[in-house]
């Protein structure tokens, strides 16, 4: 058989780095591990998840987090290495940033895009390396709705907070499910006729089939922080009389619809998650007299997107509104998956917020708060999380063999 000498460097043994495995003798007496073998039972963080056909070898999964570093929608070399340093360093699932599924559906001009089927090539570059390293890979579909041309947040400060059509934005062509800006500062959108709405609804259907034939393992329809599914959600910013607004079973029709959609053009076996503001954390007041979407709202409306085929929600919160009163404290949005998690049985729920070490975050698992912890900002702080996080808990992992001289030695606490 003929090695193709790429194959050599790239492909990982085994399931991959950040995977739990039995330590050998050599490997104890070189010093890796002063143990023989693994806590049994593993710490549930690092027990693997089976999600429909996708089996995760961990339960760490990078949160999708926007880079401002696309022109035209294009993933570039950035991409390709911010994404791939944590396929090598043991992420169980990476979940790329929010890409438009229409030019207008970007957030800034500089976030990627998987509205024409020229981005699919770069992107499956990008998986092809994840999937050498044996790492599960997704991608988030979002539509930014009234909140789309902005400027990236280095950009703000010396641009301002919005991207005109000399920096290449759109503000004309904002939209919304109403024509109710966020801010005093914000575009203020024009709001969605039925027809757009139906035309944006199969921008996300082609969106997904493009990412299909990128490769990607998994889907996450991005349903929170105020962008536009999120907008339909709340009578914060929909004000619609029509059958997209009024009623709560009215305001979440577009999320649903997209939803069911969405699954349809999706292969069975691949997962499809939805990230939820479950909550905008805006009581009412004499600003906003009805107050916001509210917790109970959003696990009612976690049960109608199970029904629909959707394998996990995101319990994420806020975005709607710059009058949100968030009470940030480690672990803070945990509840809201708790709250779902009791509301739809069956459904597999994600935490995400201020999640900052293996320990917080193994506890979160093994008290069944969740199924799966999604880290955002610790990831950028701290990319070998994975790998450090094995040490943390007592536990033996798969290094890339690449780096294998530089594992860090694990030594159990006296007992």
């Amino acid at each position: 058989m003929t090695i193709n000498p790429q194959d050599f460097y790239q492909e990982q043994h085994g399931r991959g780095p950040g995977a739990a495995i039995e330590p050998t003798a050599s490997e104890v007496k070189r010093g890796f591990t002063d143990h023989a073998s693994n806590p049994s039972p593993l710490p549930k963080l690092y027990q693997p998840l089976t999600v429909r056909g996708l089996e995760l070898k961990n339960r760490i999964v990078m949160s999708p987090m926007c880079m401002y570093s696309s022109h035209d929608g294009f993933a570039t070399d950035f991409h390709l290495v911010h994404t791939g340093q944590y396929a090598l360093r043991g992420v169980g699932l990476i979940i790329m940033e929010a890409a438009g599924v229409a030019p207008e559906g970007r957030i800034t001009p500089n976030c990627i895009g998987i509205w024409k089927d020229e981005h699919i090539d770069k992107l499956r570059q990008i998986v092809n390396f994840a999937h050498s390293n044996k790492a599960a890979i997704g991608i988030q579909l979002a539509h930014a709705g009234r909140k789309a041309s902005t400027t990236a947040p280095w950009l703000a400060k010396i641009r301002g907070p919005n991207a005109d059509a000399a920096q290449l934005g759109w503000p004309n062509s904002v939209v919304g499910p109403s024509a109710v800006p966020y801010s005093e500062d914000s575009w203020k959108p024009n709001e969605l006729s039925i027809e757009a709405i139906r035309r944006i609804q199969q921008d996300f259907v082609d969106a997904t089939v493009r990412a299909d034939k990128a490769g990607f393992d998994m889907i996450e329809i991005h349903g929170a922080h105020g962008y536009l599914a999120h907008e339909f959600l709340s009578p914060i910013s929909n004000k619609r009389t029509d059958e997209y607004g009024g009623s709560f079973d009215n305001r979440i029709r577009f999320l649903v619809e997209t939803a069911r959609q969405v699954r349809a053009a999706w292969p069975e076996h691949k997962p499809l998650f939805v990230r939820l503001s479950v909550t905008d954390w805006v009581s009412p007041s004499a600003e906003i007299p009805a107050g916001g979407w509210t917790e109970e709202e959003g696990a009612e409306l976690a049960r109608a997107l199970s029904a629909e085929g959707v394998d996990l929600i995101d319990c994420s919160s806020g975005g709607s509104s710059p009058l949100q009163k968030i009470p940030l404290s480690p672990g803070y949005q945990v509840p809201l998956a708790v709250a779902v998690r009791k509301h739809v049985p069956g459904i597999l729920t994600g935490a995400v917020g201020l999640i900052d070490d293996a320990k917080q975050a193994n506890d979160i698992l093994e008290q069944n708060k969740a199924d799966l912890v999604f880290l955002g900002r610790v990831l950028l702080r701290e990319p070998n999380f994975a790998l450090d996080g094995m040490a943390q808990l007592g536990t033996f992992a798969q290094y890339p063999h690449q780096y294998e001289l530089g594992r860090k030695k694990v030594r159990l606490p006296p007992a």
